[in-house]
């Protein structure tokens, strides 16, 4: 009994095994398919087929393989066969190549898609073509025959790909004449000659010195993968620490993006000089600059001004952001970092005409790259709890083993990339996924962030102030202590434990921002664990003695002073001069330019001015950074899922499908057709034989082409002719324009 075509074994599954045809192939439903022969010639194209094995594990497509070794595109094989030239059982690698299409038939004769052969290669398993001339040949005792040489030639061809380019293969001569290696194998027939320029290695020869057979046994096996175990505490906490140190340095970046925004390169992107400058100030390599700089734009955080001279400036967002909570603003930061659709990781390499490739240029976008990263995780989140991958490098031969097809050429670096982001982002910790990040991945974000407020070390209420005018916070700060710290102190090195730094010129700041004396000395008295050195206390008062003395406001701005002799010091400098003060009064000086001119302009001379608000009360007037306002972002969907087909979706295909085969199964008479340029004859016509359809009952067959342009055909028996469509008892409703042709339905 001959094999049945794909179309025909199609036909006969169950409507569980088309949907699950549709699902794992979602390329095929696209238009949905009429009937079981478009449905099995959309699958056996060589794009579909391609696409199809792209996630297939070495071991199953070593099985496709071994088909297409036996011959089954274009005869029956049977499953002895497959499995004597793979070397293994094959029973759950037909099973899945049975339900995406990919092979079909019984275990005693089965067929794969002719253009399977186009979508895996001219030579499977690396195995060159069959040659007659050896069946019979004691290929051991020829082999045994040839010199080193030769051999060595026959060993790299046998790796695989069997063919080979040399001038040696332009004449044939006997082994007596031969001078070299090439002239010699084909001589004794060890190599094939296909034209002047090419040899093939026989796949006789080829399964011999691989030792008989056809697949290295080791290579069907999934390497292992050795794990460290760890407590998943110790996972989510040290995590944790990398959590808190790249949203700090994610901070400093929008802090000094805020107020010097770094232009957009002509060809897009952050210019060589911005990227340096930027690690200088972090301390921390470009590779870590590039991946701040991507997930701040990523997330909204910064954007193009778009403006005549473009920069890249923070949006809106950014204060929210900073504003908000640790675990919420890493819950931003990793989100972008998911569904971000490029590779941060080729920054710094070059591109197809050699030239560098710069961090947010268009050059670093890959859509599929949220993909490849949840499929990195998932892979560790396949691991027990707690585990971490010992080697990088093993993860990457057990993710290619899985699936050797995908990925392309940047399959391995894309692994590598992943790991060392997901690590600085806090997502993994010792090799292994953390508490949060498996939530993040199940689509858990409330979950995500109570794991993260766990795994993160509690804020601490005190620090610790030093003789040395130093301040150690032994752990994150509560906010409020944090911005008061920042406001008071320059940070001088940052960590777990951070170390602040108090100078006259810090201390100046936070009276510029309304701070009095007596509220610095309550902070360090109430906050410090240790006691506070007079030193400080000396610095406070001091500094406090001199801020303020000299007062300004807007006129465009003015200064105001008690101390006639101070005002007349002013009046003497050369910042008079320039910013154009005059004297009103005995005790008041204005000026035409900005108040925060004017204020920075005395500052660098050498006085210390305080701003006043309409009340006369100290204010801050220190600009916060440009802002830009935020664009909106696309709705969120699973970080790298395609949008895949509903239940509703696949079943209502499947009903397609079934009825343009019910249709093309049923006999029918003589067929009216509509006009191709118009005429009212035709026309009649088909309304007649619906008409007469309706009055009599009967079933009539119709073409039509839908919305789509999809021609298909479908047994209707017509309801109700009129107001130009066609209702058949199934509910379903055919408008007239569509039809295409028509016929009564013969029993």
């Amino acid at each position: 009994m001959p094999a049945p075509s794909l179309a025909d074994w199609l036909r006969q599954e169950s409507d569980d095994a088309l949907a699950a045809l549709l699902r794992a192939r979602r390329d095929l439903s696209t238009p949905p398919p009429s009937d079981t022969i478009v449905l099995a010639t959309r699958a056996g194209t060589p794009g579909s087929v391609a696409r199809a094995c792209e996630d297939l594990d070495t071991f199953t497509l070593a099985v496709l393989d071994a088909l297409l070794l036996a011959g089954a595109d274009t005869d029956p094989v049977p499953a002895a066969e497959v499995s004597r030239l793979a070397g293994a059982g094959i029973g759950a690698a037909l099973t899945l190549l049975r339900t995406r299409a990919l092979v079909w038939g019984d275990d005693d004769a089965l067929r794969v898609p002719p253009s399977a052969r186009d979508a895996l290669g001219p030579f499977p398993a690396g195995l060159g073509s069959s040659s007659p001339s050896l069946a019979g040949t004691d290929i051991q005792a020829a082999l045994a025959d040839v010199g080193e040489d030769e051999r060595a030639l026959l060993t790299t061809l046998a790796a695989g790909p069997p063919i080979g380019r040399t001038r040696d293969a332009s004449a044939d001569v006997p082994l007596e004449r031969a001078q070299n290696p090439v002239q010699r194998l084909l001589a004794r027939g060890l190599l094939l000659r296909r034209d002047d320029q090419t040899v093939e290695l026989p796949r006789e020869i080829g399964i011999a010195l691989r030792g008989g057979t056809v697949f290295e046994p080791a290579s069907l096996r999934e390497p292992e993968l050795p794990v460290h175990p760890h407590q998943q505490s110790t996972v989510d906490t040290t995590a944790a620490g990398e959590v808190m140190e790249f949203l700090r340095q994610t901070e400093t970046m929008l802090r000094s993006w805020s107020e010097t925004p770094p232009p957009v390169l002509k060809s897009g992107g952050l210019g060589v000089r911005e990227l340096k400058k930027l690690a200088k100030d972090l301390d921390v390599d470009e590779t870590r600059v590039t991946l701040l700089a991507e997930l701040a734009v990523g997330a909204g955080l910064v954007a193009d001004s778009e403006a005549t001279t473009p920069e890249w400036v923070p949006t809106t967002l950014t204060d929210s952001w900073l504003a908000s909570p640790t675990a919420q603003r890493w819950m931003t930061v990793a989100q972008a970092w998911l569904e971000l659709p490029r590779l941060p990781g080729l920054a710094g390499g070059r591109d197809a005409k050699d030239k560098p490739i710069a961090p947010l240029s268009e050059d670093l976008r890959r859509p599929l790259a949220p993909t490849s990263r949840r499929r990195i995780l998932l892979a560790l989140a396949a691991l027990p709890e707690g585990a971490g991958v010992k080697s990088i490098d093993e993860l990457v031969a057990a993710l290619a083993w899985r699936a050797p097809r995908r990925g392309g050429r940047l399959r391995d670096e894309t692994v590598r990339w992943t790991m060392a982001e997901a690590s600085a982002l806090g997502l993994i910790g010792l090799g292994g996924l953390t508490t949060a990040t498996r939530a993040l991945l199940a689509e858990d974000r409330p979950g995500a962030i109570e794991a993260m407020l766990d795994a993160l070390p509690r804020p601490v209420d005190h620090v610790l102030v030093q003789a040395d005018l130093t301040v150690v916070a032994p752990g994150p700060l509560e906010a409020e202590l944090a911005a008061e710290m920042t406001a008071v102190a320059d940070i001088e090195s940052a960590g777990h434990a951070t170390v602040y730094r108090i100078t006259e010129t810090s201390v100046r700041r936070a009276l510029d921002t309304g701070r009095t004396a007596g509220e610095l000395h309550q902070l360090f008295t109430a906050k410090s664990a240790t006691p506070v050195p007079q030193s400080l206390s000396y610095l406070i008062d001091d500094v406090a003695r001199r801020h303020g003395r000299l007062r300004g406001g807007a006129a465009e701005s003015f200064l105001r002073c008690d101390d006639a002799s101070l005002l007349a010091e002013v009046m003497g400098s050369p910042v008079a001069t320039e910013y154009g003060l005059r004297m009103i009064a005995p005790t008041v000086l204005i000026s035409a330019y900005p108040l925060a001119e004017v204020l920075d302009a005395l500052r660098a001379a050498g006085f210390a001015p305080a701003a006043e608000g309409p009340d006369g009360r100290v204010m801050d007037i220190r600009p916060s950074g440009r802002r830009l306002p935020a664009k909106a972002r696309a709705a969120r969907r699973a970080p790298g899922e395609p949008a895949g087909l509903t239940d509703d979706q696949v079943g209502k295909i499947v009903a397609h499908v079934r009825a343009g085969d019910a249709a093309s199964a049923r006999r029918r008479g003589e067929t009216v057709r509509a006009p191709q340029g118009g005429g009212a004859g035709d026309t009649s016509a088909t309304l007649a034989l619906l008409s007469q359809a309706t009055m009599e009952r009967r079933e009539v067959w119709i073409g039509f082409v839908d919305s789509r342009g999809t021609a298909s055909q479908r047994v209707v028996r017509p309801m109700r002719v009129g107001g130009g469509v066609l209702e058949g008892t199934d509910n379903e409703r055919y408008p007239l324009h569509r039809i295409t042709s028509a016929a009564l339905v013969e029993d």
